[in-house]
């Protein structure tokens, strides 16, 4: 059984930083595409960035290129967001994905972690 354990959201004001964790198990880590989603009330789930521990290849949504960096410890199992220069619209629940591909859509998922909440004050 796949399970992906996330932490590391809160409560944070404008051009703050958090840094996102999912702990991943059950699964062959260097083989698979991991990613974080984000869903704000009201509006569907979007895919926020992605990586492939395999290639090292990353994605990220164009509102985040240059301020969220993805990476993958493959010692720890673990996939990491950082995210810096936060803004209010970055407000969300994010979720930790795991996928045969590369989790952009949120269709592409197998197995989902529970969202961990990211609140950006103005």
């Amino acid at each position: 059984e796949v399970q992906l354990q996330a932490s590391g959201g809160g409560l944070v004001r404008t051009g703050g930083s958090l840094r996102l964790s999912c702990a991943v198990s059950g699964l062959t880590f260097g083989e698979a595409a991991l990613g974080w989603f984000r869903q704000a009330p009201g509006k569907r789930r979007e895919g926020v960035s992605a990586i492939n521990s395999r290639t090292g290849r990353t994605y990220y949504l164009d509102s985040v290129k240059g301020r969220f960096t993805i990476s993958r410890d493959n010692t720890k199992n673990t996939v990491i967001l950082q995210m810096n220069s936060l803004k209010p619209e970055d407000t969300a629940d994010y979720y930790c994905a795991a996928s045969t591909r590369m989790p952009t859509v949120a269709a592409w998922v197998h197995s989902w972690g529970k969202g961990t909440q990211v609140t950006v004050s103005s």
